[in-house]
């Protein structure tokens, strides 16, 4: 996405947005009570959470393992919310670029399950390579430190049908968001769509989220 930062209010009930014809837009499907409720996309409990999960801010981020803004973006947010130590960061993987973006996503959920989501995000969000295969994508996770590669290919098989109900979830959420690419971010009562490429902007973002309450 363009290097380039739209934030729109979200609302208790509806995501309000700075113009009209944004708010228009909105499909009437991201406020009800279900999947696609904020409840759900604030705290479903099957998404990986890090951070300080008692934190006073939640942030939500929609990312894509072949995505490069969403590389850029990886280190000054995780930067600035270990700075913050209030902030709990909630992950939204939601693989659209490529087939392999689809394994990468597995991949880390998989890994959710013996406590590394977190170690194989960051291994994954950082290889440089373009449109990274999944033969790589394996090789990285194989080598993170902690990861037990045997164990995450049996978790994968075993959670086949968690994993791939959590990945369709995160897409509807996304849809329903008007979401049109990743990386993207809820941020309290903001809506932030496009990449934010410094620690000091997200703690901007935070700062002002926590100012509206």
């Amino acid at each position: 996405m363009k290097n380039e930062i739209e934030m729109r209010a979200l609302g208790r009930r509806a995501f309000l947005q700075i113009s009209v014809l944004a708010a228009a837009a909105l499909p009437a499907i991201a406020f009800a009570d279900d999947d696609l409720g904020m409840a759900m996309i604030l705290r479903d409990p099957a998404a990986p959470v890090t951070g300080n999960p008692m934190g006073n801010l939640t942030v939500v981020t929609f990312l894509d393992y072949n995505c490069p803004w969403c590389k850029k973006t990886a280190v000054p947010m995780r930067e600035a919310v270990s700075k913050d130590g209030g902030v709990r960061l909630v992950y939204k993987d939601w693989p659209i670029i490529t087939k392999d973006s689809v394994d990468g996503a597995r991949l880390a959920l998989a890994a959710k399950y013996q406590g590394r989501y977190d170690s194989v995000h960051e291994a994954l969000m950082a290889i440089k390579t373009p449109k990274v295969k999944v033969d790589e994508m394996r090789d990285v996770v194989r080598n993170t430190d902690g990861v037990d590669f045997a164990r995450l290919q049996d978790d994968l098989a075993k959670h086949e049908t968690e994993i791939s109900a959590l990945l369709k979830r995160n897409d509807d959420q996304a849809r329903s968001l008007g979401l049109r690419g990743t990386p993207a971010f809820i941020v309290g009562k903001y809506l932030v769509p496009g990449a934010i490429q410094s620690a000091d902007e997200f703690t901007d973002l935070f700062a002002k989220a926590r100012q509206q309450g």
